[in-house]
């Protein structure tokens, strides 16, 4: 019998890639939304697992620690392309319009290209929530964020989502709160005069 560690370690490695490869690729493509990008992000990722993964101490955190650390390999390559972007036009990328379907029917096609058109940062936790069912504790450990953050994201993503559905367009920063209606005004009375 070998006792090589390594011996030992790929087929934990291989176990991981036939378990997670599908869901980490579609988590990967529903952030780049470019198939070339999410399958260099989910190799990356398995990548790194194999380099660095050793050092996870709770095996039951690799799930988290693979969509992590791919939402991280994903921040940094956008952060990349910030400083030195590359511009390319594709129809395909361009969504359908959100009226020539009924009004509470949907393709998965028009939802991908709504979900494509929010900022990352509601995006990422919609994907993970409804197309990846994590859960919020999964969620906030992926993104480093507390489970509040998460929560108010999905919220305000979801109303974004709804609205990019319905054909409305917004600025960032214009789905403040919605304005409350305007009431009597109550005076304020000191409780000790």
């Amino acid at each position: 019998m070998d006792n090589d560690p390594e011996s030992t370690a790929k087929p934990d490695v291989a176990r991981l890639v036939e378990e997670h490869y599908k869901p980490l690729y579609r988590f990967a493509f529903g952030l780049s939304r470019n198939p070339e990008d999410a399958l260099d992000l989910t190799q990356q990722t398995f990548f790194l697992y194999q380099t660095k993964g050793g050092q996870l101490r709770e095996r039951s955190k690799v799930k988290s620690w693979l969509y992590s650390t791919l939402y991280h390999q994903f921040v940094d390559r956008a952060r990349k392309r910030k400083r030195f972007p590359k511009f390319e036009f594709n129809e395909e990328m361009m969504p359908a319009s959100a009226e020539s379907h009924p009004k509470n029917k949907i393709d998965a096609k028009t939802a991908v290209a709504a979900l494509g058109e929010l900022e990352e940062k509601y995006r990422a936790p919609l994907i993970l929530f409804y197309l990846k069912s994590h859960s919020y504790r999964e969620i906030a450990d992926t993104l480093e964020m507390p489970i509040g953050t998460v929560m108010s994201r999905l919220r305000r993503g979801k109303d974004r989502l709804r609205s990019v559905l319905e054909g409305e367009t917004a600025k960032p920063g214009e789905f403040a709160r919605e304005p409350r209606e305007a009431g009597p005004r109550r005076e304020f009375k000191p409780a000790h005069v």
